[in-house]
């Protein structure tokens, strides 16, 4: 079963609903999708989606939005707790205290945030303040002074109407906030899935670097052959040992990690987001980069070859990237797409995005070579800015 929901349904898997005619929740985003798209897809009433749910069907969802009607129509309370856990950072900070995880954390309100006393929290910095649900980054803010308490305690008031704009409490929480130690090591994301026994299954890992300490955003993220071979095995042995404390079943989920680099490579999650794989469509960087469909490989329970992937992969770099605006921009300038496309030897696809609705300029799959041109075309979509490729007389006036 496939639910789909704003804010973006990728061309990649619009094509499979439609060869597979797998079954889609008859919902306005999904009728207007394949209305849009020429695409004849399988939409079934909710009725019978529920019916699916309930009799614990494989569900995929391309958008958390789609969470709250999964857990009011479906009685399936092994998939709803899953849904409930994984989403709420608070939630699965405490389970995973079961694993030895002796994190600072704290939970309040919106209200409870701003009267915090500033110099009791200031033993445990560096640490992260964000919504207690979350999406792509949003809210999320590392304090190491006071003035980044001052900045973030800012972005939160002036920006909690325009998230709740964009999505739903249960996706973004723009009332409730976790504080949570700093967690160091290199950043990953991995798309995965435990299977009908609870076991885990990493379909694909992705390397997400940043350009400094204080950077959050989804600029850089890197697939490889190498990557996933080296990284998969230990994964899914965390991921297996998590999960014996949720319990999920036949359950897709999107993770971000850190790996110590003086730990000796200890794994510590930064959050779980579950149903879906990584979001706006990133999971495509899977087919492009190996040739297969991660959301096809879940729902008909078949893992991938992935001999043949790494072969098919060959030595390259898979990169996705979302185009952040910068800061000081309204977000309704003009995009000079072809300019940006000119900048790399091998784009794979430019999804181009409005600001307004989906925060970002576009969505980039770039393949590179592990050459000096590789590497300049990478630290070059690391560091920029974008302005250059601006219409906008105000954003050209502050470069």
């Amino acid at each position: 079963m496939v639910i789909l929901d704003e804010p973006y349904a990728s061309p990649q898997l619009l094509e499979w609903l439609e060869s597979s005619q797998h079954p889609v929740l008859r919902n306005a985003f999904s009728e207007r999708t394949a209305f849009a798209s020429g695409r004849a897809l399988h939409l079934v009433d909710e009725a019978e989606a529920a019916s699916r749910l309930s009799a614990g069907e494989r569900v995929y969802t391309n958008s958390e939005n789609t969470l709250e009607w999964i857990c009011s129509h479906a009685d399936n309370p092994s998939l709803t707790h899953a849904i409930t856990v994984f989403k709420d950072k608070v939630a699965m900070r405490k389970l995973l205290a079961q694993m030895g995880e002796n994190f600072f954390f704290r939970a309040c309100t919106a209200d409870e945030l701003g009267k915090l006393d500033f110099a009791e929290l200031e033993p445990h910095m560096p640490f992260v303040v964000k919504p207690a649900r979350g999406f792509c980054s949003m809210g999320v803010h590392a304090v190491r002074c006071r003035a980044d308490w001052d900045e973030a305690l800012a972005d939160f008031a002036s920006n909690a109407a325009a998230w709740a704009d964009m999505y739903p409490d249960s996706v973004v929480a723009g009332n409730d906030f976790i504080l949570e130690q700093f967690i160091t090591g290199q950043e990953y994301a991995l798309d995965a899935f435990f299977d009908e026994q609870g076991a885990a299954h990493v379909l694909n890992v992705l390397r997400h670097d940043f350009a400094g300490p204080d950077d959050t955003s989804d600029r850089m993220y890197t697939t490889s052959a190498a990557i996933v071979r080296e990284k998969a095995p230990a994964f899914e042995e965390w991921l297996s040992r998590v999960n014996a404390l949720v319990g999920a079943r036949n359950f897709p989920v999107h993770v971000e990690v850190r790996v110590g680099e003086q730990d000796g490579g200890v794994i510590r999650p930064i959050e779980f987001n579950p149903l879906r794989f990584a979001g706006l469509g990133g999971t495509d960087v899977a087919q492009h980069a190996y040739g297969f469909r991660t959301y096809e490989a879940f729902l008909t329970d078949t893992l991938p070859d992935f001999d043949a992937a790494f072969a098919y992969a060959g030595g390259h770099v898979y990169t996705m990237s979302l185009l952040n605006p910068p800061e000081g921009v309204t977000g309704n300038e003009e995009f000079d797409y072809p300019a940006f496309s000119e900048c790399f030897d091998r784009v794979l696809e430019l999804r181009e995005f409005d600001v307004p609705t989906f925060g970002c300029y576009g969505f980039l799959f770039v393949e590179t070579d592990l050459d000096e041109r590789g590497k300049a075309e990478l630290d070059f979509l690391m560091h920029t800015d974008l302005r250059e490729f601006l219409s906008c007389d105000d954003a050209a006036g502050q470069r």
